[in-house]
């Protein structure tokens, strides 16, 4: 029976494989045989196959040009056949954007080498987060350019990205004008087709580490 036990243990930590990365777990193995592909703010999932005329019909995120910490244009161009991650933050945000950040900037590192993966982040207060703002911001936080992307520009572009395509402040079907402050700690995983595949809450550990898996599972689809 001692031996049995053994046996029994020895399997179940083969089953796994465990990465540690900066007190994040990532187990790479992921939920579902496909993520789940998403096309409203009530983020019910659609299990659609990967290259269907289903899935090249689905919603995706549309066409749009901001600036960078660079001054370069930003387009869906800089993302084409890539993976990428974004958020929504401000550079003055004392409360949440932060430990977003930080949890962003984890991301970063797992997938550093990996010319695959992007990170996007908007400025909801484009106003005062200027090219030179988001430069120092990026140098403050360890920022890699090219690899993490930190625009500015159109506050209604913006803000229509976030509400009617990226979907990612949810407030229990209340209408919001452009005048309502955007403010979510959501992250979302978009494909290389620009089809959403996860949201994520940028503040929880567990969350950040599931996104990682994730994000080891679409490129496994692609």
């Amino acid at each position: 029976m001692k031996y049995l036990g053994v046996l029994v243990l020895l399997v179940l930590v083969s089953c796994k494989k465990e990465v540690k990365k900066e007190n994040i777990t990532v187990v790479e193995n992921s939920r579902v045989d496909y993520l789940p592909y998403y096309n409203d703010d009530s983020f019910t999932p659609h299990w659609l196959t990967p290259n269907t005329e289903e899935e090249k019909q689905f919603h995706k995120i549309p066409d749009f040009a901001l600036t960078n910490q660079l001054g370069e244009v930003v387009t869906q161009q800089t993302f084409k056949d890539k993976i990428y991650i974004t958020d929504f933050f401000f550079t003055t945000c004392p409360g949440i954007c932060p430990k977003m950040t930080g949890n962003m900037a984890k991301i970063q590192e797992e997938f550093k080498n990996d010319k695959d993966i992007l990170l996007l982040s908007h400025s909801v207060m484009p106003s005062t987060d200027s090219v030179s703002v988001l430069k120092a911001y990026a140098n403050n936080n360890n920022v890699i350019d090219n690899k993490w992307h930190l625009v500015t520009g159109n506050r209604n572009e913006i803000y229509n990205l976030g509400r009617d395509h990226y979907f990612v402040e949810s407030d229990l079907g209340e209408v919001k004008s452009i005048d309502d402050f955007l403010h979510t700690e959501n992250f979302l995983l978009i494909d290389k087709n620009k089809h959403i595949r996860g949201i994520y809450n940028g503040l929880n550990r567990a969350s950040i580490a599931q996104l990682i898996v994730d994000i080891y599972a679409l490129k496994k689809e692609e």
